[in-house]
């Protein structure tokens, strides 16, 4: 599967049109601008999420001073049940409906070498109740229609179940029969618990960048229960995109933004009759050793 085909060269022949909507939530930098602008490119109409007002609406500015015009910007804070309700709202009233969600949105306080757990709780509202969230509030917007309404989650392998050290917990997670969204919630704040109690380094949760890895964990977990709930209306699927150069690696990494959003934006358009769903892809292949 090549989900990184140059701009002149679409991935494949296009199933969308200009009125095809794509939400990239967290989109004024890093991968998100990205791939923002490289859904614009392949001619979407994309609306771009930040929490800041300035920077988002520069960041939709400057791409289309680069010649996308279908780039718009609207305010969105994933952390706010007022900011997520606001936001579809507009989305009903303005735009009509969406085909394309890309939860982006995501925070990490760590440096590359450190595990500190301090801002656990910002970590986990953003980056899995956020999107949980905002998912839940814009599913009744999307066209369902089947093979284009999509989900992509931006996500980690540090949050795969090979990084988790309890059995129990792995078991648990594993149980596709019987896991629910509500053991799910309960995981994370189980987890924020032991934060607050000091006792977190003794419950087997993942050794590196914990408090971000216990986030992706659980929103890979949602991930494919809500890929399970949505079959044949909504595929969902989660995208891993390595050690990447952005601001919240400090710049270190092994690829840049803009590659990742190009092969993030092969995911999201992939062809209906090749969209898989409850997926994790690793760059742009889908992990066979270990599930959501």
């Amino acid at each position: 599967m090549d989900c990184s085909s140059s701009k002149e060269t679409p991935p494949h022949k296009a199933w969308w049109t200009g009125e095809t909507v794509a939400v990239v939530t967290g989109a004024n930098r890093g991968i998100g601008h990205a791939l923002a602008a490289r859904l614009a490119e392949h001619g979407l109409s994309v609306v771009l999420t930040a929490r800041d007002e300035a920077r988002g609406a520069a960041a939709a500015a400057e791409l289309r001073a680069r010649g996308l015009p279908s780039v718009r910007f609207r305010r969105l804070d994933v952390t706010d049940p007022a900011s997520v309700a606001a936001f579809a709202s507009w989305i009903r009233d303005h735009v009509g409906g969406l085909d394309i969600l890309v939860n982006n949105a995501g925070v990490s306080f760590n440096e590359i070498d450190t595990n500190s757990v301090e801002h656990a709780e910002t970590v986990l509202k953003t980056n899995f109740y956020g999107a949980k969230m905002l998912i839940e509030a814009l599913l009744p917007l999307f066209r369902r229609s089947s093979g284009t309404s999509r989900i992509l989650n931006l996500s980690s392998q540090l949050g795969l179940l090979n990084k988790v050290r309890d059995p129990s917990l792995r078991i648990m997670l594993l149980d596709e029969g019987r896991l629910t969204e509500q053991e799910v919630e309960a995981m994370a704040s189980r987890f924020l618990a032991q934060v607050k109690d000091g006792t977190w380094q003794d419950h087997g949760w993942p050794a590196v960048w914990t408090d971000y890895a216990v986030s992706k964990l659980a929103l890979n977990a949602y991930s494919r229960l809500l890929a399970a709930r949505l079959r044949g209306a909504v595929a969902v699927n989660c995208f891993c995109p390595g050690f990447t150069r952005t601001d919240m690696t400090r710049g270190w990494g092994k690829r840049t933004a803009e590659e990742a959003g190009r092969v993030a934006a092969g995911l999201a358009l992939l062809p209906p009759a090749d969209l898989p769903t409850g997926k994790f892809f690793k760059w742009s292949t889908p992990q066979l050793y270990s599930k959501l």
